[in-house]
């Protein structure tokens, strides 16, 4: 796209809307305006997904964008966007420093230190003999 800034219909530090589409300002990805909708078959959003893969994808200044695509472009939200952010992005941090920053998965489900084993004392087998008529 040629001369991005006069055409910006929304635009925060890395992403870019226009009438034509959503452009990533450092490395000019581009996702077409007819392409933002785009499901896969389980009627997950193939972008959010798309764009938990990159590892120069900021998430929180994507999903901004992305949302304010959608509003420019008159495309309806709904729960399964929500799930397709979650899946690819994680979950948003409760007491996050920023309110629209995301943790990872695996930053979330850390696996906590086992306790202590705790060893119980087994009840004489004797009496279970006794009763089975051994």
């Amino acid at each position: 796209m040629s001369n991005v800034a006069d055409a910006e219909l929304f635009g925060n530090d890395d992403w870019s809307v226009s009438a034509d589409g959503l452009e990533h300002r450092c490395t000019g990805y581009f996702i077409s305006r007819v392409g933002l909708a785009t499901r896969r078959a389980e009627n997950l959003w193939d972008w959010p997904l798309q764009m938990a893969e990159k590892s120069w994808c900021r998430p929180s200044l994507f999903r901004e964008a992305f949302l304010a695509a959608l509003d420019q472009f008159g495309i309806a939200r709904d729960a399964d966007l929500t799930r397709s952010f979650a899946l690819g992005y994680g979950i948003r941090a409760v007491n996050a420093s920023t309110p629209d920053s995301f943790v990872t998965l695996a930053d979330v489900l850390k696996p906590r230190a086992a306790p202590a084993t705790v060893r119980v004392a087994a009840k004489p087998v004797r009496r279970a003999l006794a009763a089975a008529g051994a």
